[in-house]
């Protein structure tokens, strides 16, 4: 049995915009999985469908059980992180996840909420309304409150934007802890690292469709196949015309230069040194997620 099968699934709205088109992917148990797609590549509305929020034609089984014909069993094994952040302002995080967990028919997992609460830092917290909450506390709660009855399969949405990096890290810990546990993962990210660190396989989508399965080593390949950027600093906007051909852009006395490799980056240096350029800052820039997409796409 496969953790999630997605066959021949399509979503129009209205009669024109078609938001998936005949999308086909399986998801076998204990896989990470990262779904990586521009903003409007079809995302939300394959999550939304899997959720059963949407409607669509097709097929959509989690753990066996068909979205459309048996709903609340396939809701069981399905927790859900989205975008977007929605909690009754009226309720403390703790009643929150109480009330989560009573939808799902969970009962006496005190101790199950209790780390949720400590994983996500929100243990000081549980007993403030939600709506006192920053937007990256509420982030978290929104992971929370997707793990209430322990899923099979676990969906993130974007979960980790608007937190900050030490927060992120620590999410990401407790996401690797329930992978490693058996549970089985789709992530969409816009952060390479996240990829890289997590997930198994890749699947792109574009316009509604998939047009990539790879594996993570494929992708990482891909993204040292592309040209990085080295942001340089200098000191009274001082440099060398030995260099022109690599300058990227150029802003106040920071220069943004093509490097196609670590060997390069010595060469510019070098250069600059040579030419008696101070040198008052250095980034070092990689190929973002977007890149290799549009890369992948021609683009």
């Amino acid at each position: 049995m496969f953790a999630l099968e997605i066959n021949n699934v399509n979503k129009i709205y209205g009669n024109k915009f078609k938001a998936l088109d005949n999308v086909n992917f399986r998801l076998a148990q204990g896989d990470f999985i990262g779904l990586l797609g521009v903003n409007g590549a079809g995302k939300t509305s394959l999550i939304s469908s899997i959720s059963g929020v949407n409607s669509f034609n097709g097929e959509i089984k989690v753990m066996g059980h068909d979205v459309l014909r048996d709903l609340v069993n396939a809701k069981k094994q399905l927790g859900v992180v989205p975008q977007e952040l929605a909690f009754d302002p009226f309720l403390t995080v703790m009643q929150t996840l109480k009330f989560q967990s009573g939808l799902y028919g969970v009962s006496d997992n005190q101790a199950w909420i209790d780390e949720l609460l400590e994983r996500m830092h929100l243990t000081d917290k549980a007993h403030a309304n939600t709506r006192s909450l920053s937007g990256g506390m509420k982030r978290r709660l929104m992971v929370a409150q997707a793990l209430v009855h322990k899923p099979a399969v676990i969906i993130l949405d974007e979960p980790t934007v608007g937190v900050d990096v030490e927060i992120r890290k620590n999410i990401w810990e407790f996401i690797s802890k329930l992978h490693k546990e058996g549970h089985t993962i789709l992530l969409t990210t816009h952060y390479l690292e996240e990829v890289e660190q997590l997930c198994n396989k890749i699947i792109m989508i574009d316009k509604g469709k998939v047009i990539a399965e790879s594996s993570k080593q494929e992708l990482i390949e891909k993204a040292n196949g592309l040209p990085s950027s080295i942001e340089i600093e200098t000191m009274d906007d001082k440099f060398t015309s030995e260099l022109d051909g690599l300058v990227l852009s150029k802003s106040d006395n920071k220069y943004t230069l093509k490097l196609e490799n670590n060997k390069s980056m010595m060469q510019i240096l070098n250069t600059l040194t040579a030419s008696g350029v101070v040198i008052e800052n250095i980034n070092i820039n990689r190929p973002k997620l977007e890149d290799i997409f549009l890369d992948y796409l021609g683009r």
